[in-house]
């Protein structure tokens, strides 16, 4: 049974807020997103009234649950600071496991550094993220192929896409499944490839149109990363977000990165955002562990021919003018390209191939500079 949008008001109109209206005429709920029984939405307040709300985004998601034909529901609470106001007290959560009320983006009280919000993942040695200044630079099928990579040098791998706008791990790796909940109601991650694979795209359709506030985002992305089963890994790769907006940030101040991987194009442009994004890590004091330069060239497949489409060589112009490493340079060419569309990443399909070697060389590197780390742990 499909549940729709008005399904969804319909139950959300029975519940009174805290100024005594209905739900749905407080002028605080986001656009809904209902799809194959998957219901997510925020409610939006100032933080002021943070802790009057959450009683009622408990009773909201639970009778959001109660609809027939809902498999799962995420109900975030978004509570935004006015300038000027002061902060409320925390709010424990009162929910059910794995869905988290999001509280306003502040500085934190007492001089402590945003850093201290961080909390290692449960069997997770070592968290590292895929990031890019824009999108279009092929980003994904970097951090599949690097995590493939990682896999290949006898490392237990995990893959988190966090991109919660455009997600393309499914497209990417084939997989069209749905998550199962284990008897604690955590999330089992999907496994092809050696990998345990989680997506937001899992969870609702390919054409479904993801448009969300940056704390609700935080909200996804945090249910994706504490509410699901890895189990033992030495090493989750988290495609991020492109871009260097406040989701970036937050999500840098609160997960534990052990180091992140800057993906970039040779082109004037996009060095620049890469070089924000690289800014950004700096700023949350998260290592930046190299970067690549993704469709370095194109070398044609009949005469040899190698054209610098893009220019060449800037990022590792960038990298030495910035003084990290350079991972190295991967090119354009369509095996790398029909690989990704057809859901078998070259790293997998093509295992002995020159591609599937750039990607484990700079694999390679990235593990040495997580070796201390993933002993540690």
């Amino acid at each position: 049974m499909s549940v729709t949008q008005q399904q969804v008001l319909d139950s959300l109109a029975r519940i009174k807020s805290p100024r005594g209206v209905a739900l749905t005429n407080a002028n605080v709920l986001s656009p809904i997103s209902a799809s194959d029984g998957k219901v997510f939405f925020s409610i939006n307040v100032d933080a002021a009234e943070a802790r009057a709300w959450e009683s009622i985004r408990v009773e909201a998601e639970a009778t959001v649950r109660a609809i027939p034909g809902v498999t799962t529901v995420m109900v975030a609470l978004t509570a935004e600071r006015k300038p000027g106001s002061a902060p409320p007290p925390p709010t424990p959560s009162r929910g059910t496991p794995g869905v988290q009320p999001v509280h306003a983006h502040k500085p934190p009280q007492g001089g402590g550094s945003p850093m201290s919000r961080q909390s290692e993942i449960p069997g997770v040695a070592a968290v590292i993220a895929v990031a890019s200044g824009k999108g279009g630079v092929g980003k994904s099928t970097t951090a599949l192929n690097l995590a493939l990579g990682l896999r290949d040098h006898g490392l237990k791998v995990g893959l988190l896409d966090a991109d919660i706008y455009g997600p393309s791990m499914p497209r990417l790796t084939g997989l069209r499944d749905k998550p199962e909940l284990n008897n604690e109601r955590k999330m089992i991650p999907l496994r092809r490839f050696g990998l345990a694979i989680m997506s937001i795209g899992f969870l609702v359709e390919e054409e479904t149109a993801m448009i969300w506030r940056g704390p609700m985002v935080m909200s996804a992305v945090t249910q994706m990363l504490r509410d699901v089963e890895w189990g033992q890994l030495d090493v989750l790769v988290v495609d991020m977000p492109p871009g260097t907006g406040d989701a970036q940030l937050t999500l840098a101040q609160n997960v534990p990165l052990k180091g992140a991987v800057i993906v970039s194009t040779p082109q004037d442009l996009s060095l620049i955002d890469a070089r924000r994004g690289l800014a950004m890590f700096r700023k949350v004091n998260v290592p930046v562990l190299g970067i690549v330069e993704n469709m370095s060239y194109f070398q044609c497949p009949h005469c040899g021919t190698r054209s610098d489409i893009f220019g060449h060589g800037g990022a590792q112009h960038e990298a030495e003018k910035l003084g990290v490493p350079f991972l190295g340079e991967i090119p354009l060419h369509m095996a790398i390209r029909a690989t990704s569309d057809a859901g078998t990443p070259v790293v997998d399909s093509e295992p002995d191939g020159p591609y599937a070697a750039i990607y484990r060389a700079i694999a390679g590197q990235v593990r040495d500079q997580l070796k201390g780390v993933i002993a540690a742990a």
